[in-house]
């Protein structure tokens, strides 16, 4: 790719990121939270932001070097305080029925070595005191969307067989391909595959199965779906009926289980990156819906303390299905990043779910929810547990059995 069609890429991912992504209204506020190194491309967002009539605009920066240095040296009771002005910023956003847009960039192994306490205890004290502001997302509130761009550190961690020079690059070419950027309209390409994916949801919310059976390479899972379950897509409105979606890219269909119906083992199939760094070749037994024995290759420790991180991080809180043979799947690239390593493969959530996947499920309060099987946690961690030879069936309430999906892909 040469500099001149790069820029053009470029001007229309930013153009996807403000009119697809969080589809701006005028009037809106946008929060975009960035890594430092992306800047060229954030300033492209600002300016397609205010073109769409944005309010106001604000950038929070973010460092890697800064935030390793952190973890190394600040003193323990840092990580458990999170600032409360930052709290209100976040609820002001709300207030205003902004958008918060995510940039990601980070290097996979950017906390490698750091305690794990450490990670942890920031993780959690900064979900319960953003707890209303998670709450709002998971409702579809208001529009919010993640997407990536190449560094240098993540470049290196894909591509390490690949000329130094040449990785950062080559990344940008799979990012590219992947979130539509070369089609001649993406924007319409999006509007196009969220179509289909729709199609897809659709079909599953008709079957209403009371149960999907997986089994696959270490994985032999059944998880029931509670009553009035809702199939559902990256693409979302907000209470004000604006179209989002959430992730670029997304491949998925997902909804929700049922609480204490999960019963089983289930295996990772692709690394779990969680805050730089990395937990692989792990397997995990449920017996009633709960986290009963973990097993791990690799972040052993780690993977506990997410697991135990609250009373709701050791159950489930979404299922997600992705055939095999979809594009960041057919890519062959192992991305070590979840926006797009859950978007190759059927994958699992530990914590809190998506209300949303049931019928007036937004509205419900918390013991409604519990009734309905409803997860609640601080934690919402995606893994991946698809491969080429995955098996699923749907069980209908009267005992039929349905194929869902037939050598990692669709079967019907």
């Amino acid at each position: 790719m040469n500099k001149e069609q790069y820029d053009s890429a470029l001007e229309e991912y930013a153009e996807l990121a403000v009119k697809v992504g969080v589809t701006i209204q005028p009037g809106q506020y946008l929060w975009i939270a960035a890594s430092i190194g992306t800047e060229n491309f954030v300033r492209k967002v600002v300016k397609k932001a205010y073109k769409a009539g944005a309010a106001n605009v604000h950038v929070q920066w973010n460092d890697e070097e800064v935030t390793r240095t952190h973890y190394e040296q600040a003193p323990e009771e840092a990580f458990h305080f999170y600032p409360p002005w930052l709290v209100a910023a976040h609820r002001e956003l709300i207030d205003k029925k902004g958008a918060i847009l995510s940039i990601e960039s980070e290097d996979p192994d950017l906390l490698k070595g750091i305690a794990a306490d450490r990670i942890t205890s920031y993780a959690k004290v900064k979900a319960q005191s953003l707890d209303y502001f998670y709450e709002v997302l998971e409702k579809d509130g208001i529009s919010w969307s993640i997407l990536a761009l190449p560094s240098q550190k993540w470049a290196d961690k894909v591509f390490p067989d690949v000329p130094d020079h040449e990785r950062v690059e080559k990344l940008w070419d799979a990012i590219f391909k992947i979130v539509r950027l070369d089609h001649d309209d993406p924007v319409e390409a999006w509007r196009h595959h969220i179509e289909l994916l729709q199609k897809r949801a659709d079909q599953l919310t008709e079957k209403n199965f009371a149960k999907l059976h997986y089994k696959g390479e270490g994985t032999d899972i059944t998880v029931e779906l509670p009553e009035d379950h809702i199939w559902l897509t990256g693409a979302s409105k907000n209470e004000q009926g604006h179209p989002f979606i959430a992730n670029l890219p997304t491949e998925e269909v997902y909804t929700v289980p049922h609480r204490l119906g999960v019963n089983g083992v289930v295996s990772n199939t692709k690394p779990l990156v969680y805050q730089g760094n990395i937990i692989d070749g792990f397997s995990l037994t449920f017996k009633e819906g709960k986290v009963v024995s973990i097993k791990t290759d690799q972040g052993l420790e780690l993977l506990e303390k997410i697991v135990g991180m609250d009373d709701g991080s050791d159950y489930l809180g979404e299922i997600a299905l992705v055939p095999h043979r979809s594009p960041i799947s057919n890519s062959g690239i192992l991305f070590f990043n979840t926006l797009f390593d859950e978007n190759a493969s059927n994958h699992f959530a530990l914590g809190s779910c998506y209300p949303v996947c049931v019928k007036g499920g937004a509205h419900m309060n918390d013991l409604e929810r519990e009734v309905h099987g409803l997860n609640d946690s601080v934690v919402h961690e995606d893994f991946m547990i698809g491969s080429a030879d995955m098996e699923i069936d749907g069980i209908h309430f009267d005992g039929r059995v349905e194929p869902v999906f037939r050598k990692g892909n669709w079967a019907f």
